[in-house]
């Protein structure tokens, strides 16, 4: 029986996305069928062209860019590439953000609002970060 995990990430701090890609990728390479939906500060990380680093939240964050840790935006990639993984974006945030979806990266599904995420992701573990 293939699991399903369900990330909302609505952080913008590295270390909790890091966390939250490091999951996704896990559980997508591992077989488990993976959503996540991005929000609020996580979502212009999604976004072509972006030249903003997520900000480290503590010792941890800025030791994960000096060590070469692959960075999130790459593992959310391959958990979509290497299994059965999707990335949502938030209809709601694009929205206030002014983020239009031919800019999102081109692994990110299309939006969604939170009522239709919640309702199609059925049963399930939920993580937010």
């Amino acid at each position: 029986m293939t699991k399903k995990l369900n990330i909302i990430c609505v952080s913008g701090t590295r270390e909790n996305l890091q966390m939250a890609a490091m999951f996704a990728a896990t559980a997508a390479v591992s077989g488990s069928r993976v959503s996540v939906f991005l929000s609020m500060n996580a979502l212009s990380y999604f976004v072509r062209d972006n030249q903003q680093s997520a900000p480290a939240e503590g010792e941890i964050g800025k030791l994960m860019v000096q060590k070469n840790v692959p960075p999130f935006e790459h593992l959310f990639c391959q958990a979509v590439e290497l299994g059965e993984a999707k990335l949502y974006p938030c209809s709601m945030a694009m929205e206030v953000l002014g983020i239009l979806e031919s800019q999102l990266q081109s692994y990110i599904e299309a939006p969604t609002g939170l009522t239709k995420y919640l309702s199609d992701i059925g049963d399930g573990q939920v993580m937010t970060f």
